[in-house]
């Protein structure tokens, strides 16, 4: 079983693209829509939250762990690595190595939480493997109360797009990495405000790629199973928001952490 762990729904976004990526994969997903966002919250606080998650993924069968979301991939990595004792993968590296990769004028922009903008997490991935890249973050912090409200594609949400990205668009990047596991169910809108000459760098893609690389490597583990959907916190809204983001009904389950 893939565990996949977000501070809410956003990290369905890495379960949409492990399901079209690897359809026999069982999966077990837990948003934390109690105490969500994460991007707002101390190091420490997420660090505590980071662990309870992956502990409830381990209890229910898990056996390698996905931090789906970007704060805790930038806060919590660190502390994940020395309590949890299997195989663990992150969104960030997977996404910083894809707009290295990616940009040709060595300018890069960065949109995510505060707490993920804050940490410069990217910046110092990005500068560890070529200092001459200029990264550019931005802070979005109402790209994810409107994507959890379902407000993908209303004038409201198109005009805030429009004022978040219009600095890094006046910094002429070439390359954009969505830096939250929400953006991407915002990628037409992103795209059409930022430019068809900017490479949006979807983390959910990238991360997949690194799973399946290791599945290749480790062909004598089963990763095939059932799927099994947990929030802390359930509500009607929610199971139909999600519904529609994969395509397919979900009942959740009530998560007791």
């Amino acid at each position: 079983m893939i565990g996949v762990f977000d501070s809410g729904i956003g990290g369905l976004t890495v379960v949409k693209e492990l399901i079209k990526q690897m359809p026999e994969a069982g999966i077990i997903y837990f948003g934390d829509t109690a105490r969500y966002p994460y991007g707002n919250k101390s190091k420490e606080t997420i660090e505590h939250y980071a662990l309870q998650d992956a502990r409830f993924l381990i209890e229910h069968g898990a056996k390698i762990i996905i931090t789906a979301c970007n704060t805790a991939s930038a806060l919590a990595i660190d502390k994940l690595c020395g309590e949890i004792k299997l195989p663990l993968f992150e969104v960030v590296n997977p996404a910083v190595e894809r707009a290295i990769k990616s940009t040709s004028n060595k300018r890069i922009g960065v949109i995510g939480t505060r707490g993920t903008i804050k940490s410069e997490i990217y910046t110092k991935k990005i500068k560890e493997q070529d200092s001459g890249i200029e990264v550019i973050g931005k802070p979005c912090p109402l790209f994810v109360p409107l994507v959890e409200e379902g407000w993908l594609s209303h004038s409201e949400t198109k005009k805030i797009i429009k004022s978040y990205l219009a600095p890094l668009k006046n910094k002429n990047i070439d390359t954009l990495i969505l830096g939250c596991t929400h953006y991407p169910l915002l990628k037409p809108q992103i795209q059409s405000k930022i430019g068809r000459q900017v490479t949006l760098v979807d983390s959910a893609e990238e991360v997949v790629k690194k799973i399946q690389a290791y599945m290749a490597e480790h062909q004598d583990i089963d990763f095939k199973g059932e799927r099994d959907f947990y929030l802390s916190d359930v509500s009607e809204h929610t199971q139909q928001i999600a519904s529609k983001w994969l395509g397919q009904n979900i009942h959740f389950k009530l998560a007791i952490l």
